[in-house]
């Protein structure tokens, strides 16, 4: 059976997410490969579309309408200026859309993404949930009830040897104007993995370590409401979490490395 949450609060929470993000996904399905109207944002791959806005609209109304004493954080600029500090007893880290730029071109890598942090415990994250529309995928995780796939109860793989290692990353947006490009760290790691893969949605490259399809992941200049839920699942599934340096995960998404944890040590030297 899925994920129920033995804490009430909690168990809302999930409810709630996981009912807004397969709402926000069936909208996907229903445009997927149709016309879009395109725009750009910080740069000429830094995609947006009618889709992304009208998600993170249909995400929003719901919470509002069962929660509006908390706060909001999602990616299309909804609370972009509230400070988590203020007082609430939740905030809401959302990705309306996951994967935009494969969206807009039928690549079939796509998904809604909710996190949430208790503010009141110094924001550590509760709940998250990632839902796949194409695939009707929905990876949950609540803070110590683990990480599930439907009826699944998700664990990372125990591969310790990094050239037996199925490994993910990605590319900023700034890739074509910044020496911080990424592809130094690529061109090692497929040296030594056994294979790599880009494609596109960080959400789901995370869900996926927590599923066992991939060993670990990394990627840099990321941003919260790509990692909020994300982070949760991976380490409920059993994995670990750090930024570039070994160190606690970098919150804001600017530096990720994620895994089963057994690769882990090998792959850090790589991203040096």
């Amino acid at each position: 059976m899925p994920l129920v949450a033995r804490d009430p609060e909690h168990a809302a929470l999930l409810e709630l997410a996981r009912d807004a993000a397969r709402q926000a996904g069936a909208l996907q399905r229903e445009r997927y490969e149709t016309n879009l109207s395109i725009d750009t944002k910080s740069a000429t791959i830094d995609l947006v579309t009618e889709v992304d806005r009208a998600c993170e609209a249909l995400i929003v109304a719901k919470i509002q309408k069962r929660r509006p004493q908390d706060k909001i954080l999602a990616e299309e600029g909804h609370g972009a200026d509230d400070d988590p500090a203020e007082q609430a007893p939740y905030r809401w880290i959302i990705d309306p859309l996951d994967g935009t730029t494969n969206f807009a071109h039928g690549f079939p890598r796509f998904c809604v993404s909710i996190g949430i942090e208790s503010i009141a415990k110094d924001s550590d994250r509760v709940v998250g949930v990632v839902y796949d529309p194409l695939l009707d995928e929905c990876f949950e995780a609540v803070r110590g009830e683990g990480a599930w796939l439907g009826d699944r109860r998700l664990a990372v793989t125990p591969e310790a040897e990094l050239g037996r290692s199925l490994v993910a990353t990605g590319f900023a947006y700034d890739v074509h104007r910044s020496e911080d490009d990424n592809l130094d760290r690529f061109q090692r790691v497929v040296k030594t993995a056994r294979g790599i893969r880009r494609d596109g949605s960080a959400a789901l490259d995370l869900c996926y370590v927590a599923a066992g399809r991939l060993d670990a992941y990394w990627e840099l200049k990321l941003h919260p409401w790509d990692v909020a839920a994300g982070y949760l699942i991976v380490e409920e599934a059993g994995g670990r979490i750090t930024d570039f340096s070994g160190g606690p995960p970098d919150r804001s998404g600017r530096e990720v490395v994620a895994s089963n944890g057994f690769v882990h040590d090998q792959l850090m030297p790589q991203l040096a």
